[in-house]
């Protein structure tokens, strides 16, 4: 893995980005309850304008895309059309023949590599529960023993099996996972840094989520499809790809329900915006390519007003974009500046220690009613002192999890030793119970846990609910 020089930055004003706008847009995005920003970066006319990580979240730690990994299988395929493994119009079930003869649908059989591409399959809505079910060891087999209701090609269904299937057949043609077939092709020449990929199974990125990257990693691709896929004067990327992955190839007025940003049609599993394009994944995990603009807007976050975080986006920072350096501006570059380097996520008023600190010594909780209700694995919480802090271990059955905090502010494990990246922030309320908020740093996602004394009992519960289940341990990049 090559070393990556960081983006060209610029001062917001001489790219003709007015830093009002970013503040507004900070604003925005901090003053909205159901909204948590972990991550903006604004690139105008190719250099950084803007960047900031709301602390524990930082630079260059890799965050889950969920869906916006799709972006990043587009290119895969895009790759592997230039490179002569992949034909757009071929049967998908041509790169499956071993699956042929169970393949006896006639829609089935006349789907095509473009109409997984473009999530136009035939089906009118999402197959990944029915795809498993027919074939829970082979999700593409699955997927194509599910009859399209209609014929490949005419309607769109946000279908994670379509994207699965793309991915698949890239991997196949290659003879590679998809980290490896982009790594010497288009992440180093990036400097996209450290990625990773959730395999299923073993061996297989799943294409449709699951990748980690830093947010930088997420500009530099948008940035490459703006400049039409060439990078420091090297093409990367054909441009005929770009073009076709970033136009609309199914309507999706109909066939979506987040907002007016999903009803303008649908690429290469590209969106396409009120504003350019985009890649998106669930919580508000944003790339958005704005040509109009010559701009690139990438934002992580934990929320589930999507159309929100883009209304603010549209909102305040497309009027900061002017066609020129603004003169006069050294001031308020300064205040935004500073206001970026120290963005921090709002911590509870809490005590840092307890009333009674003997009591807490290898207290032991129980799940409240029994049972954890938004994290059923979970199964006990023991509290105990530990330096001139505490230790909180979960336990999920054999498991443990131990976790340190000392009352004062983000208490973050990550080292190599530590079993997943987290930051806890946690202590004492008035009445005695003990509150902890627990950041899986390299995800969207914080658990809530409060531990009752009098009751020993504890509840959790996930702020945002993770989409790919697993223990506590596995909420974080594969490594």
């Amino acid at each position: 893995m090559t070393t990556s020089r960081p983006l060209p930055t610029a001062a917001p004003s001489a790219v003709g980005v007015d830093a009002r706008g970013v503040h507004a847009f900070l604003d925005a995005v901090e003053s909205a309850p159901d909204i948590e920003p972990h991550s903006l970066m604004v690139v105008r006319h190719g250099r950084v304008a803007a960047a900031g990580w709301w602390a524990p979240y930082t630079e260059h730690r890799p965050h889950l895309l969920y869906s916006l990994s799709k972006i990043f299988t587009s290119t895969a395929a895009g790759l592997a059309v230039a490179d002569g493994l992949l034909d757009l119009d071929a049967p998908v079930i041509s790169y499956f023949p071993e699956f042929a003869a169970d393949i006896t649908d006639p829609r089935s059989r006349a789907m095509r590599v473009r109409h997984v591409a473009s999530m136009a399959s035939g089906h009118v809505m999402e197959t990944i529960e029915r795809a498993a079910a027919a074939d829970p060891y082979e999700w593409v087999r699955g997927f194509l023993l599910v009859p399209p209701d209609r014929e490949p090609g005419t309607v769109f269904a946000y279908n994670q099996p379509a994207t699965y299937t793309l991915a698949a057949i890239v991997q196949r043609q290659t003879g590679q996972r998809l980290t490896d077939y982009l790594r010497p092709r288009l992440l180093d020449p990036l400097g996209a840094g450290f990625t990773a990929w959730s395999e299923r199974p073993r061996g297989r990125d799943i294409g449709f989520s699951g990748m980690f990257a830093a947010t930088d990693a997420v500009a530099r691709l948008g940035l490459l499809y703006l400049r039409g896929g060439i990078w420091e004067g090297r093409r990367l990327l054909p441009a005929r790809w770009v073009a076709e992955a970033t136009r609309p190839h199914v309507s999706t007025a109909g066939g979506f329900a987040q907002g007016p940003d999903w009803r303008q049609g649908y690429g290469f599993q590209f969106w396409m915006s009120r504003h350019g394009y985009r890649g998106d994944g669930a919580y508000g995990q944003f790339c958005l390519v704005l040509p109009e603009y010559d701009a690139v807007v990438v934002t992580t976050a934990a929320t589930e007003r999507l159309q929100a975080l883009l209304d603010m986006v549209w909102e305040h920072l497309l009027p900061a974009f002017a066609p020129a350096p603004v003169e006069g501006r050294a001031e308020q570059d300064a205040e935004l500046a500073e206001r970026l380097s120290g963005l921090a996520l709002p911590q509870a008023a809490l005590k840092p220690s307890p009333a009674e600190p003997a009591a807490w010594s290898g207290a032991d909780f129980a799940p409240e009613g029994g049972h954890c209700a938004r994290q059923p694995s979970l199964t006990g919480v023991t509290v105990r002192p530990a330096g001139t802090g505490w230790t909180l271990t979960l336990s999920e059955g054999d498991d443990r999890l131990d976790l340190r905090f000392d009352g004062t502010g983000w208490a973050v494990a990550d080292s190599p030793a530590a079993p997943v990246p987290t930051a806890v922030s946690a202590g004492w309320t008035d009445d005695g119970a003990l509150v902890a908020d627990i950041v899986f740093l390299e995800t969207p996602h914080h658990l809530e846990l409060t531990c009752a004394p009098a009751e020993g009992t504890f509840t959790a519960r996930w702020r945002t609910e993770p989409l790919h289940k697993g223990p506590l341990r596995t909420h974080r990049a594969p490594r």
